[in-house]
């Protein structure tokens, strides 16, 4: 349906495309995936016509309709949400025209014939596009994308920001074009809106292709995997997690051949710097020159992959955390949620969920005591050092500061070297290190707030959508890092395999209410499908995960991790019965009672065996979570 040929553009000196093919057939389901800054935008707005390149062709099928969804913020015509939906989908000019045929044949009886035959065709025009069902269908969609009952009639341009890409969502969706071009399609949903997209795109006619830094997603969504890179696209017929193994296996391909075409080229540069005033080499001289000149240089893109990132760990803290006791939270009058009882204990990795609006940021705002309940208490635990990280302000950063002054401000065992590659990897290179923090923009000071957020020594960490406005290596450097974190975590994301990969409990806030769930982020959502009621399920195409690759890994070091705990317990407790034997058998009383004696001096024996096991046990268990880890 689309065929894209030896497309080439560039911005001044900076090359997007070079050569770059991709074909895009009725039935595609793409993945765009690439570096921050590879050109993913560009290319979807190259496609539909924004931007014109420099070079090579772009054919489509006639009559193929292309819907567009951009990252971007569209401001909206300030008309009902529904109007709005039936401008987009064609159904308002049709039902127009057909008002219009209704008020000429009462006006022109002397035409009824050929109006009535205007009307028919009208009418099967207008069921053809869906018309007669398209409110019922609009409001589906609405529900499943989070709107309330009602809201179908509210003007479009009353609702915030992330509420419009919704709209517009709904609008592109419901207008059913052979082919869907998603940027970032999940960027303000929550994870009950991308569950229901999912559903909805895998019964779509058409064609989808997404550019999308959400891994559940591109896995759920995408059977094969563009690659831009270096301005051209390489193609991986797989699902998402397929491709990254094969991306790593290519990768090590291309280092090799890489190193192996470098030292090539310094064996003939050497040849040629050491002949090249001698007249009797001449020749061989000139044709190593155009030797070199032939040679089709390998890039390497400049991954973040190799940094890695401990965060550093405060002493432990007592063996409750935290207590929230019978929190609520009113604005003006209107309940955000009350009753809210909880107790977070050492070690805990729990995610906030709930869709936009329960509440999450303002429970997270109370649990950090930078905002105060309408009633209740939160009581932090012993010895508690946490740091929060808030979504919503930059309140970690000295706007007078730069970059650079900044990153240095926090205490760490990192030399300054370390620290400017850890820059790198949350996107900060070259001289914007130097900028100051107060021309940032919003994305830019989010990540510079969350890489000073782990520099920190701390024992328990709050997040609040950490993961925004990261890329996907930026974000497997974090992850990486939470995954190693040994204290203890409470997160709210719209990532979900973020969440899966590091949850171990999920709390829901749902209708003002929280409820607890002792498992992690896929097994939360298994529990709550079993409690939706049959109308809600009517609403909302499958959205049971599947489980991936990825996810099993996680599963895996969550599993191995309780070994560990279970195992140490096993050894603490076998180390102090021992102690105990030991200080028992110095005790006159006892060395008196020789059948005692030799009753301990079994059980110390039989301990001192099983502590042996346990020791090797402890050792396997840590080699294989560190290999889980990799």
């Amino acid at each position: 349906m689309i065929d894209i040929r030896n497309l080439t553009l560039s911005f001044g000196e900076h090359v997007i495309f070079r050569g770059l093919n991709l074909q895009i057939t009725n039935t595609a389901r793409i993945g765009i995936v690439g570096a921050n800054g590879a050109g993913k935008t560009t290319l979807l707005r190259t496609i539909i016509g924004e931007i014109d390149p420099d070079g090579g062709t772009i054919e489509r099928s006639r009559g193929l309709t292309v819907g567009y969804l951009p990252q971007d913020l569209a401001e909206l015509e300030p008309v009902p949400l529904m109007q709005y939906l039936k401008d987009k989908a064609g159904i308002s000019v049709i039902e127009a025209k057909l008002r219009a045929v209704e008020e000429e044949l009462s006006r022109s009886p002397e035409n009824h014939e050929s109006l009535l035959t205007e009307h028919s065709r009208l009418e099967r025009r207008f069921e053809d596009a869906g018309g007669f069902s398209f409110e019922a269908m609009a409001m589906k969609v609405l529900h499943g994308l989070g709107f309330r009952k009602g809201e179908e009639a509210k003007n479009c341009a009353d609702f915030s920001g992330g509420w419009k890409m919704r709209i517009t969502m709904a609008g592109l969706l419901l207008s059913s074009p052979d082919v869907l071009l998603l940027d970032e399609p999940t960027n303000h949903l929550d994870t009950e809106s991308m569950e229901w997209l999912e559903g909805w795109l895998r019964t779509h006619k058409g064609a989808v292709v997404s550019v999308s830094h959400d891994t559940r997603f591109l896995e759920n969504m995408a059977d094969t995997i563009a690659d831009l890179e270096c301005g051209v696209i390489t193609i991986y017929p797989c699902s998402y997690d397929d491709y990254i193994a094969a991306k790593e296996q290519s990768r090590e391909l291309l280092e090799k051949a890489f190193a192996r075409q470098q030292s090539e080229i310094q064996r003939i540069e050497s040849f040629v710097n050491r002949f090249r005033y001698k007249a009797t080499k001449a020749a061989q001289v000139q044709s190593r020159i155009k030797q070199l000149e032939k040679i089709e240089r390998i890039e390497l893109s400049q991954g973040s992959k190799s940094v890695k990132l401990t965060i550093p760990e405060a002493p432990p803290s007592g063996r409750e955390v935290l207590r929230a006791s019978d929190l609520a939270k009113y604005y003006d009058g209107v309940k955000v949620f009350d009753g809210v009882n909880f107790v977070v204990e050492r070690g805990e990795r729990v995610a906030l969920v709930g869709v936009n609006g329960a509440g999450k940021s303002t429970l997270l705002r109370l649990l950090s005591l930078t905002e105060a309940p309408t009633s209740g208490t939160v009581k932090l635990g012993h010895n508690v050092k946490f740091s929060y990280y808030s979504q919503e302000s930059a309140q970690n950063i000295n706007y007078s500061n730069t970059v650079w002054e900044e990153a240095r401000s926090v205490s760490s065992k990192l030399n300054d070297v370390e620290r400017r590659n850890l820059l790198g990897a949350f996107l900060f290179s070259g001289d914007e290190i130097f900028k100051p923090a107060s021309v940032l923009s919003g994305g830019e000071k989010a990540r510079l707030a969350l890489y000073k957020l782990m520099l920190e020594e701390t024992n328990f960490l709050i997040l609040d959508e950490p993961t925004n406005h990261l890329d996907v290596d930026t974000r497997e450097i974090v992850e990486r890092a939470l995954l190693k974190y040994q204290a203890t975590l409470l997160i709210v994301s719209h990532d979900r395999h973020f969440l899966d990969a590091l949850s171990e409990r999920v709390l829901e806030i749902r209708d003002g209410k929280l409820y607890d769930y002792p498992g992690n982020y896929s097994w939360f959502l298994e529990k709550r499908e079993e409690t939706l009621t049959p109308q809600a399920q009517d609403t909302k195409p499958s959205t049971k995960p599947k489980s991936t690759k990825r996810e099993d890994n996680s599963r895996l070091i969550r599993e191995t991790k309780r070994e560990i705990s279970q195992t140490e317990k096993d050894i603490s407790g076998h180390e102090s019965r021992i102690g105990e034997i030991d200080s028992l058998l110095c005790q006159p009383e006892t060395l008196k009672d020789s059948q005692k004696v030799q009753s301990l001096m079994t059980e110390r024996a039989n301990l001192d065996r099983e502590l042996s096991e346990l020791y090797s046990q402890w050792e396997e268990l840590s080699l294989k979570l560190d290999d889980l880890k990799q």
